[in-house]
């Protein structure tokens, strides 16, 4: 790690963690966000502080060009404020939503709690969207032809998208916004968030396979990754895949939260403390499940498939195991929240060393 790494992270571990998780953490996601969007005109100066780059790092994955693998999950920038800074920061690519077709302010506070012994947050936003049409009207101000973002979608959690043809509707409704915008390289297809109200599952090939089957028809340019399930049975994912395959959808995410509060990588006496709190689990918690489906996927799959790993990245060593599992790209959040948003440029780094 640089000398400037060093010093990032001295930092950031030493000053600003400290106050930072002593402030209500929805709180400081909104100061982060309005601060952060502040700084999008500020290029050279985040650069240098921030990025890392390298010709080794580029990849090129389901015919999209990145700067290097390292990307901003799904999740933190809810509505696109940020699309234009992230690559500054360091990322070689960031998705912005969850966005929904429908406004929903999201679910009741608290809905946002840190486990840092556990390396986890507890979320239970529920898919919080200003709408596709107000995040699509923001986007196009940012000029971001130049920058590889994505977009991922979901249904509206609203009592009145209760159904699955209603929820396929509403899927359809937000694809249609973004299709012509040219500047989106991507499109995720978040069929797993475990904080929403909808009676049934798209996590069923019966319902994913009616959901590919209209998306197809709209015949998007650009790919679309499948936000999968953490915890899921390899039999299952697998018939997940094999609809998506049908349906011309080549990219899956491993993976999305953490239901279980049993699972091992929690610290006992932490989880407890979650006991009164609606929701579910980023970070460390999520790492084996999310190895154990890239490995088996690219296993049964091999190129076929295009790989994003995304769950319990906080080092460059994570980062590796899920490369070397069979992630084409990785995908973070908590990682950085954690160990400060230097994190990426010295993943960058030690990945090209």
């Amino acid at each position: 790690m640089s000398l400037k790494s060093n010093i990032l992270a001295f930092s950031y571990q030493s000053l600003l963690k400290p106050i930072a998780f002593q402030i209500d953490p929805e709180r400081i996601h909104d100061k982060i966000t309005n601060f952060g969007e502040s700084l999008e005109n500020q290029n050279e100066i985040l650069s240098w502080l921030f990025a890392f780059k390298n010709p080794s790092l580029k990849r090129t994955v389901l015919g999209i060009e990145f700067e290097n693998p390292i990307g901003l999950a799904a999740g933190f920038d809810y509505d696109g404020h940020l699309a234009k800074v992230l690559k500054h920061i360091g990322f070689g690519f960031n998705t912005v939503g969850t966005i929904t077709a429908r406004a929903y302010e999201g679910n009741p506070k608290p809905r946002l709690a840190r486990l840092p012994k556990s390396k986890s947050l507890l979320v239970n936003k529920g898919f919080k969207s200003e709408g596709a049409a107000a995040v699509a009207k923001r986007l196009d101000k940012k000029k971001l032809s130049k920058h590889t973002v994505g977009v991922s979608i979901g249904s509206t959690n609203n009592a009145k998208v209760n159904t699955i043809p209603k929820a396929i509707d509403d899927y359809l409704t937000s694809f249609k916004i973004f299709k012509g915008r040219k500047y989106i390289k991507y499109f995720e297809l978040n069929i797993s968030c475990p904080n929403t109200d909808i009676t049934e599952s798209f996590a069923s090939p019966q319902n994913f396979k009616k959901l590919v089957h209209e998306i197809a028809k709209l015949k998007l340019t650009q790919p679309i990754f499948v936000k999968m399930p953490n915890e899921i049975r390899h039999t299952n994912s697998d018939r997940l895949v094999r609809v998506a395959l049908k349906a011309g959808i080549r990219g899956f995410i491993f993976s999305n939260l953490v239901k279980d509060r049993k699972n091992k990588g929690f610290d006992k006496e932490e989880i407890k403390q979650m006991a009164n709190l609606k929701g579910n689990f980023s970070g460390a918690p999520t790492a084996k499940n999310a190895l154990s489906l890239i490995k088996h996927t690219r296993k049964s799959f091999g190129k076929s498939v295009a790989i994003i790993g995304c769950g319990g990245t906080f080092s460059t060593a994570d980062a590796k195991d899920k490369f070397e599992a069979g992630a084409d790209l990785v995908q973070l959040i908590t990682g950085a929240i954690y160990q400060g948003p230097q994190l990426i440029g010295q993943i960058c780094e030690e990945l090209a060393n």
